[in-house]
């Protein structure tokens, strides 16, 4: 302690030698600081005349003895009106003469005057800063630029026994926003909160409401940093992030005020806000344009960056340094960068922000009108184009037309945020159809085929252009997108060239975690007793009935709505100050309408005025109630394009969807999703992902789920939580090399997963507490031996990547993936690796992992007609699994089981092939129930035996319906096929019965 090796100002010393020895700056002096008037004067004045001779001297002609005071005061008048970003780009002018505040390091070496002035920029770092007009306050450090205080830096060292937390508290509540050096926009421009192992910043004090985000490199694909071995966890702050080249950067290129109008009472406000990068936004330019540099056109990226991690200021930046960027030979690597995307947003930020870098009109060109429009845009070489997904294959051909000009392709994550014209007119790119072909076509929601599909199907139809780059951002990449835009790794599997994962992006405090309160619901219904026992009653025919309403029955829906608005008003509406809002995703148009009926029947019934719903849906839906059509605009009294301003006021708290607004939809208040519609892949962690956005007090999220199961939900989920990869399947050796890897850490013993599989497989049912608690004592050993592995390698030490906890569980994870997909398509008869497998899957369930608390939702719900039983309230956690391998033929990742593995049923090809249907081995199960049903029914075997099958089949019928009718539940596509379709249902009648009847003959079916 004498020393003072555990206090603040060692971490202080620590900082201020690294940027003073290699990170380009000199000193700074808290006596040179004018606190009143929040700059450095004498290092304004230095620079100015140091690098500006002639300027200054026609500015002392016209001020004489006062030039000094006199530039200072122009100067600081300037501040305060345009604010010390855009003086810093800009300059300012007095009496006509015209002073640049700092040099930007030129994009060529073809002006060597313009390097040198980027030379003579003077970067400062100043310990403790007395800052207060009225106190004798002192922040951390300050970096300043030219005499400019553009960082304050608070600091705190764990030693000492305070960490981020206190410093995030010294900014709240000792440091007065008020002070010249404090005001916003005016003076200082970002401020950082930084400890030993974290840093966290903000562009705005604000007292109590200061928003810090995080400015973390992430550890692990997760929050926080990794060991650094030689020097602190945060040391890539002053080593890289301040250095003089990085924060000149920061300045010229990210930086940004952003303005945002709002009208309120007839007035509109506007709120600036100062962007600064995080630290996956600013990486993530900067890697992707030096390897753009390095390597020339004809390139693929794939950014994989979670939802709201904020891509559009990202592709923003990325556009912008694409547009400028030049070789080592200076010249230009594109000619013109052409953005693709359907958000207006976009449009506007791209416009406002390169705008503010530029300082000039025109540099981004947008495409409103025609494909002549594009066309000549394209040929001229305008340095940012910005236009929308359906001209992309048209952009292709005349890229295509021009092979001696190189372009860059940025494309906005390929979903649309509206649905409806948008999905249709991708659907006429990809089928050849046309437009009106393509709005009769309802079939199409975008599940299977989104932009994606149409961006990567084009690129594949042309094939490869070297004059062409594509940078694809997107949170949640298909497999096949991995395959055409991913990196190859060391392994040669594609990947992701940059990643700011969704686990990263929660830990971080960033996003919610969607999957947190997520509790399921199943739907049992009570059929009529008169179908069963009343013999006046036609069972097909009612069963037809019951078959074509089941999903629309009005007490379906109405107990459906009692239990959401009821739940809604109960929880949801008083969170986020009581300003939360709903979600409600329905399966079709024609539910969506039917639940907007019945939301407002039942709200107006109980009289409650708290609560308002809108409808979204696209088109015009026929149906009993409206046989002339009824569209969204007729249902909600306003129109469509306005729908996300008035969900946006207090009015309204309840949004019915019908495929719009599932993807792209941003609504911070977002808080509860009721979900009545199957999803899953790509299209659930899409629609679930609408409710993570963060707002002040949102602290949680909420889903309810009428319509999927939790483990489907976690599958979707699952390959998007970290880096999403393609896994490789066609070396089924590979299994072998995993095996190899894992043994190699030692943690797994021979002996006991032999123990464990004796144990485990010695009876085929349920095991007694006594042989659970076996296999615990074979499993648990290993894990303790896990725990003694190093979290991760080190740069200096000789373990293979295998004998860390990283590698093992890792090598483990793959290998179970792995067996699990090669055992369905082809035998294996390796009693090792099954073992391995089955061992190594209950291993993994006990390896460490973080636990969440779980949420308690309340009672069930009972109902008459029917029960909605509450078969899961989870904590869906997702399991960090470093990279998770995509298979093309299933998106939601390889997660089937061996117990699948079976070929499909002689009735499946049948009617595959017959009525062109996709029946898969879910639905052979469900016709195998059928089959088992009517075999064990009362005399069946009886009436097989004694009769013809002609007779026979007279006996079966009502067998058979009675079977269907009783699983109906399980697979509602098949019954109202079976029921409506006549010819369908009369075959699978008789190709059940001919099973039946054969197997009691003794016959071979």
């Amino acid at each position: 302690m004498a020393n003072g090796i555990h206090t603040e100002q060692t971490f202080e010393a620590a900082i201020e030698l690294a940027l003073l020895n290699g990170g380009g700056y000199v000193n700074g002096y808290s006596n040179d600081f004018d606190v009143s008037l929040g700059i450095f004067p004498g290092y304004v004045t230095n620079f100015l005349k140091t690098t500006q001779p002639k300027e200054w001297q026609k500015i002392n002609t016209i001020h004489k003895t006062e030039v000094e005071k006199k530039v200072l005061n122009r100067l600081l008048k300037e501040l305060d009106l345009r604010g010390s970003l855009d003086v810093l780009r800009n300059g300012f002018t007095d009496y006509g003469v015209k002073f640049k505040m700092a040099y930007f390091k030129p994009e060529s070496s073809l002006n060597p005057t313009a390097a040198e002035l980027y030379n003579k920029n003077h970067l400062s770092v100043t310990r403790q800063l007395f800052y207060e007009r009225k106190g004798n306050n002192s922040i951390d450090m300050v970096l300043s630029l030219n005499g400019l205080p553009i960082v304050t830096i608070e600091l705190k060292n764990q030693f000492t026994g305070q960490d981020i937390t206190n410093a995030k508290k010294q900014y709240v509540y000792d440091r007065e926003p008020t002070e010249p050096i404090f005001q916003f926009k005016k003076r200082t421009l970002v401020h950082f909160a930084v400890d030993t192992d974290e840093c966290y910043m903000t562009t705005k004090l604000d007292g109590k409401h200061t928003r810090y985000l995080p400015f973390n490199l992430g550890n692990n694909n997760g929050a926080g940093n990794p060991t650094n071995y030689t020097s602190y966890r945060t040391s890539y702050l002053w080593e890289y992030v301040w250095a003089k080249d990085s924060f000149i950067d920061i300045i010229a290129k990210f930086l940004h005020l952003s303005v945002e109008e709002f009208e309120f009472n007839g007035v509109t406000k506007v709120k600036e806000t100062i962007v600064f990068p995080r630290y996956h936004q600013m990486e993530v330019v900067r890697k992707v344009s030096d390897n753009a540099r390095m390597l020339g056109t004809g390139h693929n990226y794939l950014i994989q960056h979670s939802a709201g991690s904020g891509k559009s200021n990202s592709i923003a930046w990325l556009s912008y340094r694409l547009s400028s960027l030049h070789d080592a030979n200076n010249n230009r690597i594109f000619d013109s960068v052409i953005v693709i995307t359907d958000r207006k947003v976009l449009d506007n930020q791209l416009q406002n922000t390169i705008y503010q870098f530029e300082h000039k009109q025109g540099v981004v060109q947008k495409i409103d009108k025609d494909s002549q429009q594009l066309a000549d845009a394209i040929t001229s070489g305008s340095n940012i184009i910005i236009t929308t997904l359906q001209k992309f294959p048209f952009i292709l051909d005349k890229i295509g037309e021009l092979p001696k000009r190189k372009y860059a392709v940025v494309i906005d994550e390929a979903h649309s945020s509206q649905g409806g014209e948008a999905t249709k007119k991708m659907k006429e790119i990809l089928a050849a159809k046309s437009l009106e072909e393509a709005e009769i076509d309802e079939s199409f929601s975008g599940l299977d085929e989104d932009a994606e599909d149409a961006i990567r199907k084009s690129m594949e139809a042309r094939g490869k252009q070297e004059n062409l780059s594509f940078f694809a951002f997107t949170a949640t990449p298909k497999a096949k997108t991995v395959e055409v835009f991913g990196t190859p790794g060391a392994d040669g599997k594609p990947k992701p060239f940059h990643l700011y994962s969704m686990r990263q992006a929660i830990e971080e405090g960033f996003i919610l975690d969607v999957l947190r309160n997520y509790t399921t619901y199943k739907t049992f219904y009570k059929l009529s007793k008169q179908i069963e026992d009343d013999p006046d009653v036609n069972k097909k025919q009612a069963a037809r009935a019951i078959s074509r309403f089941l999903s629309l029955h009005p007490h379906n829906l109405a107990q459906k709505t009692e239990v959401m608005v009821e739940h809604f008003r109960q929880v949801v509406a008083k969170k986020i100050g009581g300003k939360a809002k709903a979600m409600v995703v329905t399966s079709s148009r024609l539910h969506a309408v039917r639940y907007k009926e019945e939301f407002d029947n039942y709200i107006a019934i109980r009289g409650y005025n708290d609560i308002k719903t809108i409808v979204a849906f696209s088109g015009k839906v026929v149906y009993d109630a409206y046989p002339d059509g009824v569209t969204e605009v007729d249902l909600n009294g306003f129109k469509e394009k306005e729908l996300p301003k008035k969900f946006n006021t207090d009015e309204y708290q309840l949004l019915l969807v019908a495929d719009k607004y599932q993807t792209g939809f941003d609504q911070p208040l977002l808080h509860t999703m009721y979900v009545d519609k199957k999803l899953s892949g790509v299209k659930a962690v899409q629609t679930l992902s609408r409710l993570n956005r963060m707002c002040a007090g949102k602290d949680d999220t909420f889903v309810l789920d009428f319509a999927n199961e939790t483990e489907e939900i976690l599958n979707s989920f699952q390959p998007y939580y970290e880096l999403t990869t393609v896994e490789s399947t066609t070396d089924p050796n590979h299994l072998y090399d995993l095996e190899t890897e894992i043994k190699k850490a030692r943690v797994i013993w021979d002996t006991e997963v032999d123990n464990f599989c004796n144990v485990f497989f010695k009876h085929t049912k349920a095991l007694s507490p006594a042989e659970q608690g076996k296999l615990n004592a074979y499993v648990d050993p290993a894990v303790d031996r896990y725990k003694q592995l190093p979290a991760e390698q080190t740069k200096n030490d000789t373990l293979s990547a295998e004998a860390t906890q990283e590698g093992f569980k890792n090598a483990l994870q793959s290998f179970v993936r792995l067996y699990s997909f090669l055992t369905q398509i082809m035998p294996f008869t390796d009693v090792n690796l099954e073992k391995l497998y089955t061992y190594g899957k209950f291993l993994l369930r006990k390896l460490p992992r973080n636990a969440n608390d779980r949420f308690q939702l309340g009672d069930e719900v009972s109902l008459e007609y029917y029960r909605l039983q509450k078969v899961a309230e989870n904590n869906i956690l997702m399991e960090p699994q470093g990279e998770y391998g995509l298979d093309g033929k299933n998106e939601a990742g390889i997660r089937m089981s061996k117990e699948e593995r079976a070929a499909l049923s002689e009735i499946i090809e049948v009617l595959n092939k017959r009525f062109s249907t996709e029946f898969n081995d879910a639905d052979k199960l469900y016709f195998d129930q059928i089959e088992e049903a009517v075999a064990s029914a009362d005399k069946i075997e009886l009436q097989a035996q004694t009769n013809t099958f002609e007779n026979f089949l007279f006996a079966f019928d009502d067998v058979f319906m009675d079977s269907l009718i009783s699983r109906m539940e399980q697979n509602q596509d098949i019954f109202s096929k079976i029921l409506d379709d006549k010819e369908f249902g009369e075959l699978v009648k008789k190709m059940i019965a001919r099973r039946v009847y054969n197997r009691f003959n003794k016959k071979v079916a």
